[in-house]
């Protein structure tokens, strides 16, 4: 039980950190185009870690997944904009906060991804991994 709190923390924090990130980059102007965008990206990140603390039963599982595929998208989203660009805007690693975004939704999306199968397992989701035989046709 403490193994399945200490993973809900860290995964909020993380989520926290990410959504931390969006709103600092609007409030210190560099959202341009991407204000609103940046802004929903704040907002999901403290529901999804609160999600993370408060919720119960089979909801937690899912609100971990959402939460995964939340930082996926983040990381997903600079890749392309620091490669190819993002809705015309071409990202480079020395802008603010590049560099510490990469790591924080890198390690997220590692935490999440164990905090949701976890949670699948414990809620009764998912088997218990034990191969069983299948019955044989008389």
């Amino acid at each position: 039980m403490r193994f399945i709190w200490t993973l809900r923390i860290a995964s909020a924090i993380l989520l926290l950190a990410i959504g931390g990130i969006h709103l600092f980059l609007v409030l210190d102007g560099e959202g341009g185009l991407l204000v609103a965008p940046f802004l929903l990206n704040a907002v999901a990140g403290l529901g999804l870690g609160i999600a993370l603390l408060v919720l119960r039963g089979r909801l937690l599982p899912a609100a971990a997944v959402l939460g995964l595929l939340f930082a996926a998208a983040s990381l997903l989203a600079l890749l392309l904009a620091l490669t190819v660009g993002l809705f015309g805007i071409h990202e480079h690693w020395t802008f603010t906060l590049v560099p510490q975004t990469v790591v924080v939704d890198a390690v997220a999306i590692v935490v999440l991804a164990i905090t949701s199968a976890v949670l699948a397992r414990a809620a009764g989701l998912v088997g218990s991994g034990r191969a069983t035989a299948m019955p044989r046709a008389r």
